[in-house]
């Protein structure tokens, strides 16, 4: 009852805070009965009047921070941080991988996305790797089939031109990082972590020390990788996807059975879309980057969530106890979404997005729920837990917004191949793909896969309202939903990003439990963060959930996010940018002076 009570104290406060405008929390520590919130971080809330960026990696903040002090804008930073992500963290990231992002553009109050995903190869089939002796669903992330076109490196050129201020070149705007590259880098603890890259080409001594792993402290130089940028820097899309490099990443893919040739490389365009968005209670507007990516797996949670409440199935779940039983359940059940069937390139198959998210179809999902234990006829995709992929979110002295540029690789170091004197990683996006060939997602030759990476925004009205992600495979939109979520409940920037999170998750790509998953096992394990309670998950258990308690390193699974929040001072009416960076990486958020 006490804790109800506090609930409803803490919603009114959030309420009328937010009508003006401003966080519901206060500076100082109030531990008084009085106090709707008390300070439980580690970390304070980062603040700013000009330019924020918030990554997971210092150096790559700085790199943001470097570029917005010479006039550029929240997607030039963005390119900027990407590019240093590269360098300071090279198993999560890179210009072998592909890019999203979503730009607030706070001039026209509107929201536009990027999708810098690769195809396929146009010559790999089904059948070529059924004679190439895999089996299966899926292509094994270690087989260099996987490998799809880098979309990166086009997706950085096309950002800083299309979203860019115009203040600063693509060459100036790279610069920070091939400065790292060549200069060198020490390594992180939390990416000191990373998996050693695999044995995956004749070339790992690039991105080796000393034909190791490097330790914690150590000093990396990536000489190769800053000619790679060069190149871009210099000669723009076609450094990359004609000349040496793209020779480079053919011939290596060739000489590993691959079919990859240099007019898959040189036809390569990013496409400019339109968001998808759900607007929750009628309040927030979240926007995301529509299929081929996975974001609409986010606003169908969202979306069912708001139907039970409409229904009457569950009470507000902005009052209800956070982290309890009900309210953990209620999100767990809503994620297992039937997404991934749907989720598949929509210039090769029909994405039925609007169906997805019209009420109609969200009342029919939202009557599957149990609100007393789990329900078997609640179908959902894969959702493997992967952290190899970097989120970061960057806003502007004039109210831009920039979410958030992912380079991803996938799974690790994706396959771990190095095309020779590149310095980068080809990513293993390939194994997104289905090899049922009566799957929406069925692998054809120039088409692109299931993806996971989803930069987030949100708005209140055409008020830009949040920048924010989480990144980390197919915990991405679990990630957006409970971090949402503890904004919405009036939570700090910081604090929804320390809060304890959960993770539907049947482990890495390619394990039994993955296997079990994708062919539909929905009992599949759900992961606890330490901090919620075992009590809670000993409950959760009860009600069908195949929960497990989770300590210590493996809270990666839980994935890293960030959080940039627009409020208005009260006072002067002044535009402040609070922003968060998740505890479970190495990195921090900053604010331009």
């Amino acid at each position: 009852m006490e804790q109800t009570t506090k609930s409803r104290r803490c919603i009114h406060h959030h309420l009328l805070c937010t009508s003006h405008g401003f966080p519901p929390y206060r500076l100082v520590q109030d531990d008084s009965p009085e106090s709707p919130f008390t300070f439980n971080s580690r970390r304070s809330v980062v603040y700013g009047t000009k330019g924020v960026v918030a990554s997971s990696q210092p150096l790559a903040t700085e790199a943001g921070l470097e570029i917005l002090r010479k006039g550029g804008n929240a997607a030039d930073a963005a390119v900027a941080t990407s590019a240093a992500l590269n360098v300071t963290e090279p198993s999560c990231c890179g210009i072998g991988g592909d890019a999203f992002c979503l730009f607030y553009d706070a001039q026209t109050k509107t929201v536009k996305a990027l999708n810098g995903s690769g195809r396929s190869p146009e010559k790999l089939t089904i059948d070529h790797l059924r004679q190439r002796g895999i089996p299966g669903k899926k292509i094994p992330v270690t087989d260099i089939n996987s490998a799809t076109v880098p979309g990166a490196a086009a997706a950085w050129v096309d950002t800083v031109e299309k979203f860019g201020s115009g203040k600063v070149s693509v060459a100036e705007v790279l610069a920070p990082a091939i400065r790292l590259a060549e200069e060198g880098v020490p390594v992180s603890e939390v990416h000191a972590h990373a998996e050693l890259i695999k044995n995956a080409s004749p070339n790992a001594d690039e991105m080796l020390l000393k034909g190791r792993a490097p330790r914690s402290g150590e000093i990396m130089t990536f000489p190769t990788l800053a000619k790679t940028f060069r190149a871009v820097a210099e000669q723009g899309k076609d450094g990359f996807y004609k000349g040496r490099v793209a020779e480079a990443i053919v011939e290596l893919i060739q000489s590993q059975g691959g079919v990859m040739e240099l007019s898959d490389l040189a036809k390569h365009d990013t496409t400019f879309v339109e968001p998808i968005k759900y607007t929750y209670l009628n309040d927030v507007t979240v926007y995301e980057c529509p299929p081929n990516g996975q974001g609409i797996t986010a606003l169908l949670a969202l979306g069912i969530i708001e139907q039970l409440q409409k229904q009457g199935i569950i009470p507000n779940l902005l009052e209800m106890e956070h982290n309890s039983p009900l309210y953990l359940h209620t999100l767990v059940e809503a994620l297992r979404a039937d997404s991934q069937w749907y989720v598949t390139d929509p210039d090769v198959v029909h994405v039925p997005v609007a169906e997805l998210l019209s009420e109609e179809y969200l009342a029919k999902r939202a009557k599957l729920f149990d609100p007393k234990k789990t329900n078997p006829e609640v179908v959902r995709g894969n959702p493997v837990a992967s952290t190899d992929t970097v989120y970061f979110s960057v806003t502007d002295q004039w109210g831009n917004a920039c979410s958030a540029l992912h380079t991803s690789n996938y799974a690790g170091f994706g396959t771990g191949a190095i095309p020779k004197g590149c310095g980068f990683t080809l990513q293993n996006r390939g194994s997104g793909f289905s090899l049922d060939e009566d799957h929406p997602n069925a692998l054809k030759g120039g088409k692109r896969p299931y993806h996971t990476i989803i930069p987030a925004l949100a708005t209140r009205g055409d008020d830009l309202f949040l920048s924010f992600g989480v990144m980390g495979g197919y915990m991405q939109p679990q990630g957006h939903v409970q971090v949402l979520l503890n904004m919405l409940r009036g939570f700090t920037a910081q604090g929804a990003l320390d809060a304890a999170r959960f993770c539907i998750s049947a482990g890495a790509p390619d394990t039994d439990a993955a296997k079990e998953c994708a062919a539909g096992d929905i009992n599949s394990e759900v992961y606890f963060e330490e901090g919620i309670s075992l009590e809670t998950v000993q409950t959760l258990r009860d009600m069908g959930h195949d929960a497990r308690h989770v300590t210590g390193l493996g809270r990666n699974m839980f994935g890293r996010g960030q959080v940039i929040q627009k409020i208005v001072d009260p006072t002067t009416g002044r535009t402040v940018f609070a922003a968060g960076c998740d505890p479970r990486s190495d990195g921090h958020a900053a604010a331009q002076i």
